[in-house]
């Protein structure tokens, strides 16, 4: 059964919109895929069969194939978090072999389910958008957008020229070319070394497939920026927060969507988030960190920070630098910010102990 994902974007108190936008908003699919529904004849509206100019409202009942929607009688808040994805999780919401998934480590939510955005594999770790607006994540997602992609790679024997420059040009893969549209080296000595990835697509296992077409072999893969916002150094694997405002209001109008006015009621619940971390009941009480915020920090959003600093010499399987913050001029989805990074004062949230929600993300 199809899922709602809810948010204030689309749906205020009043007025009305087109069906699928509405239901693009609630997570229920992209404005194309319900659009051909519409076409379809499977969406009604009150009980009519709805058109594609339909539009609705606060308390109007919509059938999506069978499956009952109430257009909700308030616009609800929309919210993007940063989670760190550990190694052993996957991102979907169930799994037949029993493995962890992701939405087992995310903080409740009061309106609507988490959607990921995107998707990295069960080997690979670092972040991970997560949202409750369906628009937002398709748009995040859609090839059209151009959304940059930076990963850490860490493989075996390092990459020869012949093979960056390959790896740069074109690599032909079953499903189409291939290529980063920047690899630059990251560190490292011995038997591995690190580089960082750019590229602006998300296809199943790409990175792995692409150093696999050149002969070599990675080791490990960390993803550390999505569309300029960066992992932030302090946030711990299978731990949360969410994202500032202000960073959010640029993630939102980099896909061409508006952003929302909050209401004040949940920007309290938002800053006792801050305040009181969310952990799983099975773990240890999160120890104690000092913060130390200046007037400068407490404005400066997360944002890609890609110039890392290199493993310690001999130490061929040192983590890199993967987190940071920049300033603002950073969420773009042409070019990740270079600027040295800071330290962030935001603390992280995590799994509440409640079971993974339902559905497909």
């Amino acid at each position: 059964m199809l899922r709602p994902s809810f948010s204030t974007e689309s749906i205020p108190r009043v007025s009305k919109e087109r069906l699928q936008k509405i239901l693009a908003t609630l997570g229920y699919g992209s404005r194309r895929t319900i659009e051909g529904w519409i076409s379809a004849g499977e969406v009604k509206l009150n009980g009519e069969t709805a058109q594609l100019g339909s539009v609705a409202g606060p308390g109007d009942v919509i059938d999506l194939r069978g499956q009952k929607i109430t257009v909700p009688e308030e616009g609800l808040v929309r919210r993007v978090l940063i989670y760190h994805k550990p190694e052993g999780e996957i991102t979907s919401t169930s799994d037949p072999e029993g493995r962890p998934t992701v939405f087992g480590s995310l903080p409740p939510i009061r309106q609507g389910r988490w959607i990921t955005v995107g998707r990295l594999d069960f080997n690979t770790s670092g972040l991970l958008l997560v949202t409750n607006d369906g628009e937002l994540a398709n748009r995040l997602m859609h090839p059209s957008h151009q959304i940059e992609r930076t990963y850490a790679v860490r493989v075996l024997g390092g990459l020869s020229e012949e093979q960056i420059r390959q790896l740069t040009t074109e690599v032909m893969l079953e499903d189409g070319p291939a290529h980063f549209d920047q690899l630059v080296e990251a560190g490292g000595t011995g038997a591995n070394k690190w580089y960082h990835v750019t590229l602006r697509e998300g296809r199943n296992r790409e990175i792995r497939r692409m150093i696999d077409a050149v002969e070599g072999t990675v080791s490990r893969l960390i993803r550390i920026s999505y569309a300029g916002i960066a992992l932030p150094p302090r946030l711990k694997p299978g731990r949360a927060q969410d994202l500032p405002p202000d960073i959010e209001d640029q993630l939102v109008r980099l896909v061409g969507l508006r952003p929302e006015t909050r209401r004040k009621v949940l920007d309290v619940d938002a800053q006792r988030r801050a305040l009181k971390p969310y952990r799983a009941r099975s773990q240890a009480p999160a120890p104690k960190v000092r913060t130390e915020t200046t007037a400068g920090d407490v404005k400066k959003p997360f944002a890609a920070a890609l110039k890392a600093k290199p493993p310690a010499r001999g130490a061929t399987n040192a983590e890199p630098n993967i987190g940071g913050t920049t300033s603002r001029s950073t969420l773009s989805r042409r070019k990740p910010a270079t600027k040295s990074p800071t330290k962030s004062g935001s603390k992280p949230i995590g799994n509440p102990g409640r079971k993974p929600p339902r559905g497909r993300s």
